[in-house]
């Protein structure tokens, strides 16, 4: 025996409508539902259809079951409307202004339908005047993911909110589980964490019943990232009650700001960016008319952008940068300024001077001098101590000294020398082993293909298997478990090669297809970028203007992006800045 199943697809749409067609003749409705007055006639079986919470009530054994009157006391008349027309039709009338009856009416007859509707609604709604509100509104009724979405609205404009409404009022009636989430977000954009706190505080103050939430809501403040003269007042004098955890982190925050050259190696989540976007900067160097930059520059990688991120304490070339805990350490190079201060004819001299760049409140200090001024050397860091290697000294003498910066102490010392001096080498670290490459060494007219390594625990240098190439005023760069050297001011201008510190060996690698030198070197990711340097055209160096990129991965170049102007000497860093820092953006030419 054969038989055929047939669907109709109209047959639910149409079933409903003349539930709805019953409804307005009021023909065999059998229960009248009313709310403060109002009356609203329906249909049993549909609301038990529709609604776990009329399914459960008109059980035959329950005494609504032969009820015709059912009067309902939590939800609004306007609310009850609203889901009475959903159950009959299934269209949902809702505007902001009736947002929080419908959703009390949908939840406390348990219409998930209805519910699910009243949360996409608030998500694709969301804005400035309102987003505050269906916070609060997705809070109390658990709506979780349109309470997520209300949060990440509000934390993502809070800096135009504040603009929006100088007094806060919405904000200053934001939900407690909204506002922890502010202030537990590690992304703020464009707020600093003073501006933060003081909302915090207004929050508080709005109701003091709300002061069971002071130390929930105070102890993720950064307090680092506050200022100290505005921590010192709120400790001593603060409008709502400390706990006992709030007030050692402020002391500790005061502590940070007052030992600054320990900052960067005193370090946690409460002196750390909330915002934090990587940024590759851009230090010294010099321009096409022989002019020294004095500009801190930032690259976004992403987005190709150029900023001017703040003035540079010294105009500087030939120097070396380090970044610890996110600051960074310009140190030493050539300066026309010192030249000037020495009353030398000399334009330029090399210099044993250090500044440092703290992002979060854009400023610089000069920490204590290297013991050698130094130009045309190499600069690393392990273990939060930064190495300055070799290099070129007053009146063209050389170093074969290396020293070490103490960070806790401020304080330069002597460490192991090489067995030569040397300038223009390159260095990099992997596995907490320094590595140095190249350069020229004094008495010798050709530059070396020799490679050292010097082990940290040993204080010991090492020679290892030497490069194919000889190389001087080139880069080094450690990529996962490989070491990368890069052009060079001399002949072959192009060629790279890629060592191996567990096999000591060298490879050769895929070339530049033109040559370059004097060049900035950052890795990002899995990719080597070179930026500005030189070029030998027409028998002479000159100035490139271009970022390339290196792909370690698949021995490939790719070019990146123009550089707004032509820039060579530069040296190149990454670091996390401020999203409140930057602002200038630099015209591309």
């Amino acid at each position: 025996m054969s038989y055929f199943l047939a669907f109709c697809k109209s047959h639910g749409s149409t079933v409903l409508s003349q539930y709805q067609s019953l409804r307005t003749e009021g023909l065999l409705c059998d229960v009248l539902l009313k709310v403060n007055g109002h009356e609203y006639p329906a249909h049993k079986s549909l609301l038990a259809c529709t609604s776990d919470y009329f399914r459960a009530m008109f059980k035959d054994y329950t005494r609504e079951y032969r009820a015709a009157v059912i009067h309902l006391k939590v939800v609004t008349p306007t609310g009850l409307q609203h889901i009475l027309d959903f159950i009959y039709t299934s269209w949902l009338s809702l505007s902001m202004e009736t947002l929080e009856d419908t959703l009390e009416a949908a939840s406390y007859l348990q219409v998930p339908e209805a519910l699910a509707l009243c949360s996409r609604y608030i998500v694709n709604r969301l804005d400035l005047e309102n987003c505050c509100f269906s916070a609060n509104v997705a809070s109390k009724f658990y709506r979780l993911d349109a309470l997520s979405a209300a949060e990440n609205f509000i934390i993502t404009n809070l800096w135009r909110l504040l603009e929006f409404d100088l007094e806060a009022t919405e904000l200053l009636e934001l939900n407690f589980r909204s506002l922890l989430a502010v202030v537990k977000s590690d992304r703020v954009p464009k707020i600093n964490e003073q501006c933060l706190l003081r909302l915090v505080l207004k929050w508080l103050k709005y109701d003091k019943s709300r002061f069971v939430h002071i130390r929930e809501l105070l102890e993720p403040i950064r307090f680092g990232l506050v200022p100290v003269e505005y921590l010192r007042k709120f400790y001593s004098n603060s409008a709502v009650p400390l706990s006992a955890t709030t007030k050692s982190q402020i002391i500790k925050a005061i502590d940070y700001h007052t030992m600054v050259f320990k900052q960067p190696v005193m370090q946690d989540k409460y002196s750390t960016l909330r915002n934090p976007k990587l940024w590759i900067m851009l230090v010294g160097g010099e321009t096409s008319n022989e002019r020294l930059v004095g500009e801190l520059l930032g690259f976004d990688v992403y987005n190709h952008k150029w900023r001017n991120v703040t003035k540079l304490p010294v105009h500087t070339t030939s120097h070396c940068i380090c970044v610890v805990g996110n600051f960074l350490y310009v140190v030493g190079g050539e300066s026309t300024e010192q030249a000037l201060k020495d009353n030398k004819n000399t334009a330029t001299l090399p210099s044993n001077k250090v500044y440092r760049y703290d992002p979060r409140f854009d400023r610089w200090v000069q920490t204590t001098g290297m013991l050698e001024p130094r130009s045309q050397f190499s600069c690393c860091t392990i273990n939060n101590r930064i190495y300055a290697i070799a290099g070129k000294g007053p009146a063209e003498s050389l170093h074969a000294s290396v020293e070490v910066y103490d960070i806790d102490r401020d304080r330069w010392m002597k460490t192991k020398d090489l067995t030569f001096p040397v300038h223009g080498h390159a260095c990099t670290v992997h596995q907490k082993t320094i590595y140095i490459s190249g350069g020229k060494r004094a008495g010798q007219v050709n530059t070396s293909k020799d490679m050292y390594s010097f082990s940290v625990s040993q204080v010991q240098w090492n020679k290892q298997a030497s490069m194919a190439i000889a190389r001087f005023g080139h880069q080094m760069a450690t990529v996962n478990d490989s070491i990368f050297t890069f052009l060079g001011m001399y002949e072959p201008f192009c060629d790279i090669e890629k060592y191996d510190p567990l096999q000591n060996q060298w490879t050769r690698l895929k070339p530049l297809i033109y040559d370059r030198f004097c060049y900035g070197l950052v890795v990002v990711e899995d990719t080597v970028l070179l930026i500005g340097g030189k070029k030998w055209q027409d028998s002479r160096e000159v100035p490139t203007q271009n970022v390339v990129g290196y792909d370690t991965e698949n021995d490939c170049w790719e070019e990146i992006c123009p550089l707004p102007l032509p820039l060579f000497g530069t040296q190149c860093a990454v670091l996390q800045l401020s999203d409140l820092l930057g602002n200038e953006l630099i015209p591309q030419k």
